[in-house]
């Protein structure tokens, strides 16, 4: 009896030091926030002396890129599909754009909620939820959409294209791409790609996507991927041709990588 007592007492025991361990016993910080949250990807500025992830989203060259094309974003009204950890948010709520960023992983959404207070945003909002539906079913435009990071992870990429065509007359994608020359089949990246090559009819135009399988990454806390093991590449030449199709007629390309890591990169600023 006594026994049996003292395990008792000592699982509440136990039970009881899980719970306290939800409280912080420091000073209120910026990093207290940032450390509630495992897997962070990217970095602060200095300036805010938190440390995070390594990716320096906050100067992001590529978004800067975007901003320079479309133009002043002061006041304009801009979709984010996938904002990740809120660094390139920061940016376009700098530049003066009122933002709505959409956030589909529980962990990044919460992550990008730090990164507003710990930035002091003033003219962004992050949304939980699935960013396809969100373009699906509400009924808003945008002056400039930017899907950076995003349309690879689509199990179907085009109809992404065709959704984001509906919302904006400008639009920027960083992705990954496929073409022969820069990947051809002998390429290790192709290993976590399925060799059968998908013929797709859009509008008209024909486009090869190429199955994509993220091979386990996604049991990690840190992973920013798609919300399902089934993603599809598209090959660039289709990619912009099926951007043409649907209306973006003034496209603009820069930061070209066919030897990126994982695959052959660029990124698009497309206009009507």
């Amino acid at each position: 009896m006594v026994i049996a007592w003292l395990k008792d007492a000592l699982r509440r025991r136990a039970a009881a030091t899980r719970h306290f361990d939800r409280y912080i016993a420091t000073a209120p910080s910026s990093q207290n926030a940032v450390d509630a949250v495992a897997g962070w990807n990217t970095a602060f500025a200095p300036q805010y002396n938190v440390t995070a992830g390594v990716l320096a989203a906050y100067n992001d060259p590529r978004i800067l890129w975007a901003m320079e094309c479309f133009g002043s974003l002061d006041g304009r009204r801009v979709l984010e599909l996938g904002p990740l950890e809120g660094g390139h948010t920061g940016m376009l709520d700098a530049a003066g754009a009122q933002v709505d960023a959409i956030e589909a992983n529980q962990l990044a959404f919460l992550r990008c909620l730090i990164t507003k207070e710990i930035l002091g945003l003033k003219h962004a909002k992050f949304w939980l939820g699935d960013f396809v539906k969100a373009l699906e079913e509400w009924d808003r435009t945008y002056d400039f959409i930017i899907a950076c990071g995003v349309l690879y992870h689509q199990i179907d990429p085009l109809h992404l294209v065709e959704l984001v065509a509906k919302r904006t007359d400008a639009a920027y994608f960083w992705t990954h791409v496929v073409t022969e020359e820069a990947m051809p089949p002998s390429d290790p990246r192709r290993l976590v790609i399925d060799p059968v090559v998908e013929i797709h009819d859009f509008h008209g135009v024909r486009v090869r996507a190429y199955r994509r399988t993220y091979a386990n990454a996604e049991e990690s806390v840190a992973f920013c991927g798609g919300m399902t093991d089934e993603h599809r590449w598209l090959h660039r030449d289709d990619l912009l041709a099926a951007l043409k199709v649907v209306g973006f007629n003034d496209i603009k390309l820069a930061h070209d990588e066919p030897d990126h890591r994982f695959g052959p990169a660029l990124s698009i600023f497309a206009r009507k």
